[in-house]
């Protein structure tokens, strides 16, 4: 099983990654990690993407889009398919990804999307609070910690990341309409997309997202 999660900033795609890789046995990957590995490898692609990055230049979709495809092919454990995080951004990368693959066991065969409103990702984004040490993830709004500014797990301080408040959201935002939900309506017209009301507590959307993906 092939699938996309797609979803706005703060809609959840990490946390239900983590879920779905574990449920059914998949490689949970994001162009961020293929990004760091070629990079580190000064693999070909590596270094093409590199001298973009150097100059703060995007990567153009040509490079992205091989580096995916060879990431895929060239994987140690197939295990069950995958799980793709954070691609494709654009268009023309569904478009170009969809062409690679077609007829082999790469093409995706799913796609999720995490449907939150607009005042729902704002209070998950603004009330984010991160521990530098060990990890934990808190939310003043929905997860606080036990004492406000310490983490429960290892008693550090918590921070709260630069770009999480409501100008810089309504950036990605804005960006994702633009970018990613062409992608989404490209897909929907092949009938290949699950929405999944993804504003309700977790708890409440691991079932449905389950039993979506068993079913389809």
């Amino acid at each position: 099983m092939n699938i996309f999660i797609m979803g706005a900033p703060g809609s959840g795609k990490g946390t239900f990654s983590s879920r779905i890789k574990e449920e059914f046995n998949l490689n949970h990957i994001s162009t961020g990690d293929i990004f760091r590995e070629n990079i580190a490898n000064e693999t070909e692609l590596g270094l093409q993407a590199k001298s973009y990055t150097e100059k703060g230049l995007l990567v153009p979709d040509e490079i992205t889009n091989n580096m995916v495809k060879e990431y895929l092919s060239h994987l140690a454990d197939k295990k069950n398919g995958y799980l793709l995080d954070g691609y494709p951004r654009t268009l023309d990368q569904a478009k170009a990804f969809e062409e690679m693959t077609k007829g082999t066991d790469l093409a995706v065969e799913k796609i999720v999307v995490m449907d939150v409103p607009f005042d729902e990702l704002t209070r998950r984004i603004t009330g984010r609070r991160l521990c530098k040490k060990c990890g934990a993830i808190f939310n003043i709004y929905s997860k606080p910690p036990k004492t406000e500014g310490v983490c429960d797990e290892c008693g550090s301080a918590l921070t709260q990341r630069k770009d999480d408040n409501e100008e810089s959201l309504k950036v990605r935002l804005d960006e994702y309409a633009k970018n990613t939900e062409p992608v989404i309506a490209y897909y929907e017209e092949k009938g290949m997309v699950s929405r999944i009301d993804a504003s309700k507590a977790i708890d409440a959307i691991w079932p449905e997202l389950k039993e979506t993906l068993k079913n389809k």
